[in-house]
């Protein structure tokens, strides 16, 4: 096996680090992975650092074991590596590489202060779980540390680290850190004046740039990986160093790379703990609280609307179907029974027959909620059925991002002609797929790749950085190397079907206060 024509990506997600190997035709040929969970501590959302380097070893090692099984030898080397983890948050470092305070998650809702004063001092919106907005709410919290910074990075960006010693960030990584000028590919200079100024102002030692990664595009020489990221990664020592790495990347460019989606007027949408859907854009948008702009790994600008509950409560009532399943004595396996309750909800009616739920674990910037309370209600006389019960925790998975996806399309006028759906909502055949359809009036595909999500992605733009042609663009690179011959299926929900979704939110929006309600007095 010649380990010098595949590529590797790994990625955190946010219940799952999973690592996938490609050959040069870009099909996935071993893989690995380890499940983990965030923790809520002291009201932040968080991964403690063991973990991170736990869940990255055994994952490796698990691909490891793949390989070997499948090939009779353990790698010692890859054609390249790159990196990619849940976008935004916060992981702050002093001079000495001493971490300065707890990674704090994209699922935080804590700096509604500081993204609102420096989406007004920016003309940009500025989304609460972005870098910058936990750096500067740390300054208007006058936490201690924060005049210590000397590095600030996201956990790709610190994986990144780990393994090259590099502080650097692929460009779609770093629009989550801070405002992209898609011109110049760099931070927009402007923006990063007004907020030095700023932070002087509030006695802060540092500059901006002094302290955030260098900004790569994607096809860029990111480092390699050191003799101690080798050590790290592979404590028995069969990985080699030298192999180069592609720039860190977030799971919104990674999503969008494993989907195709890199290309203006394409669009992606991603669905499992959390949901985001990226549309890239061919004019300049307005400003809206609901929308985030970042950029395509190859620095195009994004329109994207993230919500930060999509399954979990989904998760949740499936484990208790699995609780009641297994008192009766017909225990079922957990995907079995997410495939058998995902079909059902297709036999619900189009508008759920009446019933709700908000489906909010945590806060939800494109909705105004700082804290969420999962909640399902119904009235007496509806058509309370499982098939209605299933179909409204799905529609309610998508609620939030319908209403940011409607902004894009009414008051932006961005045209959606068909949207590419990823993750673990996607799983089960035609269900997620038509729920989406529903939501959007729009086709959606899922390629038969889709089920790789992030990891895959990330190999690609491993893949790209390794074996483009001169002057190849990521967008051709895709298109004609990777894509070409791609299979996918397309799915149109019907009218009824969209007319069940619009009545569905009408309600959903209507009976709104049940949540804020929830949210004031269930503590």
């Amino acid at each position: 096996m010649d380990f010098t024509k595949t590529v590797l990506g790994i990625e955190f997600g946010s219940t799952r680090i999973k690592a996938v190997l490609l050959d040069e035709k870009h099909l996935p040929i071993a893989s690995g992975s380890y499940e983990w969970e965030n923790q809520l501590v002291d009201g932040i959302w968080t991964y403690s650092m063991d973990a991170v380097h736990t869940g990255l070893k055994d994952c490796y090692a698990d691909l490891k074991r793949d390989v070997k099984e499948k090939f009779g030898t353990a790698p010692h080397t890859f054609g390249a590596i790159g990196v990619s983890g849940m976008m935004h948050g916060y992981l702050p470092f002093d001079k000495d590489g001493k971490q300065l305070a707890e990674f704090r998650t994209w699922r935080n809702t804590i700096t509604g202060p500081a993204a609102a004063e420096l989406t007004e001092l920016l003309g940009f919106n500025i989304p609460q779980r972005w870098s910058i907005a936990h750096l500067y709410q740390a300054v208007l919290n006058g936490e201690s540390h924060v005049k210590d910074v000397a590095h600030l990075t996201t956990l790709a960006g610190y994986i990144h680290y780990l393994l090259t010693g590099e502080r650097t960030m692929g460009i779609g990584e770093a629009s989550g850190m801070f405002p992209i000028d898609s011109n110049t590919y760099d931070y927009n200079q402007g923006m990063v004046e007004k907020f030095d100024a700023l932070a002087a102002s509030k006695g802060m030692p540092w500059k901006l740039r002094d302290i955030l990664p260098k900004v790569l595009v994607a096809g860029t020489c990111a480092g390699t990986l050191t003799a101690e990221g080798a050590a790290f990664l592979d404590p028995a020592g069969d990985l080699q160093p030298g192999v180069p790495f592609a720039p860190c990347e977030g799971d919104a460019g990674t999503g969008m790379t494993a989907t195709n989606s890199v290309r203006e007027r394409t669009g992606n949408v991603s669905a499992g703990t959390s949901d985001f859907a990226m549309l890239v854009a061919d004019h300049e948008l307005g400003v809206h609280r609901e929308i985030n702009m970042v950029t395509t790994p190859a620095g195009a600008p994004v329109a994207m609307v993230h919500c930060a509950n999509c399954t979990s409560d989904i998760n949740a009532w499936v484990n208790l179907f699995s609780e009641f399943a297994e008192l009766i004595g017909a225990e079922r396996d957990k995907g079995e029974l997410f495939t058998l309750l995902f079909r059902k909800a297709l036999e619900g009616e189009p508008d759920c027959g009446g019933l709700l739920s908000y489906n909010y674990f945590s806060g939800e910037g494109v909705t105004g909620l700082d804290e969420g309370r999962p909640v399902f209600a119904r009235v007496p006389g509806c058509s309370f059925t499982l098939a209605n019960f299933m179909r409204t925790h799905l529609l309610s998975a998508l609620a939030t991002l319908k209403i940011g996806l409607d902004i894009l399309r009414t008051e932006e006028n961005i045209p959606v002609d068909k949207l590419y759906g990823h993750g673990g909502f996607f799983k089960t055949p035609g269900v997620g797929q038509r729920m989406l359809s529903a939501a959007v009036g729009a086709p959606v595909s899922v390629m038969e790749t889709a089920g790789e999500g992030g990891p895959y992605g990330m190999a690609l733009l491993a893949a790209y950085m390794l074996w483009k042609d001169e002057g190849e663009s990521l967008e051709d690179y895709l298109d004609c190397k990777v894509f070409a011959d791609a299979k996918s299926s397309t799915l149109m929900a019907d009218e009824i079907e969209i007319a069940g979704f619009d009545a569905f939110l009408m309600r959903y929006k209507n009976a709104f206060e049940v949540e804020r309600t929830a949210v004031k007095t269930l503590k």
